[in-house]
């Protein structure tokens, strides 16, 4: 008798699912068989075909070896989990030994992600056709996956955001009014919790609408920017015009949306309207222009100047490098002197502004990431190449909901790639291991970039007895090199470290500054309070279990289920507690017990 052995084994994968028997109790997916000793197929194609589903299901990816005598090194964890078979004369497949215990946990809600299982549905593919322009005026620069159903779709779709074009307004054409105001009512109908609201006119005419799905009003709770740094659209607006009172609408409407809370910082363009509203109703709000159109719209003011060339030089200078308040006052009063700029209102005005745009102002606040120099993702519209001036409303929703199931493809994605696999030391620091397990990929390489960045830096003690420490770092910008130096500020007792560059407190990362103070004080972990919540990996996200129609049906996500169906369990039993204190008081009771039973 022939025999080829061969092995099929567990690459890697995360996040422990032991409530299996729970989900076959409620029948939320079919069950594949876990393989056991002496089970037959009729070849190995049919044999791995079963283990890669019996691996999806589970949440583990799998990889085929011909040989076991001839083995693939193992990637990322070195996991034994493997089903170990013969191939038979007849063709037939006979399993001889089966290991399904793993070194690391697993996630079935990620399984469709890993290479094995990214098959093209025909379904699917018949229908990722790119456009440049559809029959209706929307011009598409994406592949779109029309199936009402993201996490069914297991190919990955380009990413792909939208703007309005400069001067280009919505129209109201026949039956738009009615198809959005039942597209509202149909969202409602699949999650209560999708808010709408709008602005009529004397004459019962729609002059401002807003709405916000369910999963961005939960998102709302926890972040500005995602724990990857990725930028999150909290809801729509469509306006008829910008002035105050239009603005002022719009944020009330948003505070009633979000319960009354306010956000604790805010990012716009430079629009006189919008501060005045903004100033208006949410006085406690820190709010900063977007400092890329600030600077756009700086040099194209400044474009006839006879010196322009040096004026564009010195004002970069005085702004991007100026890292105190009295730093930049005074740059930026040497330029205007020197280059016979006073007389220039705009540039007055803008000065009078400084505290809404310039870096040196603004670093005593958290922005996560937000306040960039450059024009990337963060900045970008959300919107770009999907619609434009003949774009209708009925079209535009159509469209706002694809974009919208494109961002919760990204975050699953990101979620994945940090799920899988993970960025490597490059010091033998405890620090950087501390950051390394508990920080998602992309904020770990962030403080990676710090910790790499100490080889530029000296620290020096001022005084030792106050904690006071000098750290000179050389800058390297273009052909120049600078010495700029920062004061850090380290107390003993806590193992905590205060620098003036505020990079903690303007992007919630760790500065190399503070970094090379805490490695001289031979400080081997760090406090707490430099790990925080919102970049790390491990934390289970409130929103990923909020049910959105449209771009996100939840197929994978059991956790998701399980939190749906107690959620409607716990309704029904509330429905009838609340008829009287003495019920509503013993399900109060009987829910502390469970409670503290379920930790």
């Amino acid at each position: 008798m022939k025999e080829v052995v061969s092995s099929f084994e567990d690459v890697n994968s995360k996040e422990a699912l032991d409530e299996n028997e729970m989900d076959k109790r409620f029948g939320l997916y079919e069950i594949v068989k876990p393989p056991e000793t002496g089970m037959t197929f009729d070849s190995a194609d049919s044999l791995y075909e079963y283990y890669r589903q019996f691996g999806r299901q589970e949440g583990k990816s799998i990889s085929h070896k011909q040989n076991y005598l001839t083995p693939n090194p193992l990637t990322r964890i070195e996991c034994k989990a493997r089903i170990n078979a013969t191939i038979l004369e007849d063709g037939k497949c006979k399993v001889n030994s089966v290991a399904l215990e793993h070194n690391h946990e697993l996630s079935p809600s990620k399984s469709q992600f890993y290479l094995c299982n990214r098959e093209k549905v025909i379904g699917v593919r018949r229908k990722l056709a790119p456009s440049d322009q559809t029959s209706n005026g929307v011009i598409n620069n994406y592949q779109s996956v029309d199936t009402g159903a993201f996490d069914n779709v297991t190919m990955l779709e380009n990413d792909c955001m939208s703007y309005f074009e400069k001067g280009s307004r919505l129209q109201l054409f026949a039956g738009d009014a009615k198809a959005i105001q039942e597209y509202f009512v149909r969202m409602q109908i699949k999650n209560s919790n999708f808010f709408y609201m709008m602005d009529m006119d004397d004459d019962a005419r729609i002059k401002n609408i807003f709405w916000a799905d369910a999963r961005s009003r939960a998102l709302y709770e926890e972040f500005g920017v995602n724990h990857h740094g990725q930028p999150i659209l909290f809801g729509c607006a469509l306006l008829s015009d910008e002035n105050t009172a239009t603005f002022t609408w719009l944020f009330k409407t948003w505070l009633a949306c979000m319960s009354g809370r306010a956000p604790n910082v805010i990012i716009t363009d430079e629009h006189n309207s919008m501060t005045k509203a903004i100033d208006a109703v949410f006085p406690n709000t820190r709010h900063r222009w977007c400092l890329w159109q600030v600077m756009k719209k700086l040099l194209v003011k400044l474009e006839g100047h006879k010196l322009y060339d040096q004026v564009k030089m010195s004002l970069q200078d005085a702004i991007y490098d100026s890292f105190t308040k009295k730093e930049f006052e005074e740059s930026w009063e040497r330029i205007v002197k020197d280059l016979n700029l006073c007389d220039n209102l705009w540039l007055s005005s803008l000065y009078n502004e400084r505290n809404r745009w310039v870096p040196a102002f603004l670093k005593d606040s958290f922005w996560a990431g937000m306040s960039t120099t450059q024009r990337d993702e963060n900045s970008v519209p959300f919107f770009d190449g999907r619609v434009n001036s003949k774009t209708t409303i009925k079209q535009f929703v159509e469209q706002y909901d694809k974009a919208l199931r494109n961002k919760v493809e990204k975050e699953h994605l990101a979620d994945f790639q940090c799920f899988s696999t993970w960025i490597p030391c490059v010091t033998l620091f405890e620090i950087e291991k501390q950051f390394q397990v508990a920080y998602t990929n992309t904020k770990f390489k962030e403080f990676q970039k710090e910790l790499t960045g100490k080889l530029y830096c000296e620290v020096s003690c001022i005084d030792s007895k106050d904690g006071n420490f000098d750290v000179s770092e050389v800058m390297f910008v273009g052909d120049k090199r600078k010495q700029v130096h920062f004061n850090v500020q380290f107390n003993t007792e806590n193992c905590e470290a205060h620098c003036s560059c505020g990079l903690f407190q303007f992007r919630g990362i760790l500065c190399k500054h503070a970094i090379s103070v805490l490695l001289k004080m031979e400080v081997i972990n760090v406090p707490e309070k430099y790990i925080l919540q919102r970049w790390r990996k491990d934390l289970k996200r409130c929103h990923t279990r909020v049910k959105v129609g449209y771009y996100d049906d939840w197929t994978s996500n059991l956790e998701a289920q399980r939190y749906d169906k107690l959620r409607k369990k716990f309704d029904e039993v509330a429905d009838l507690a609340v008829v009287s204190d003495e019920k509503m008081m013993q399900l109060w009771n009987l829910l502390d017990e469970i409670q503290t039973k379920v930790k």
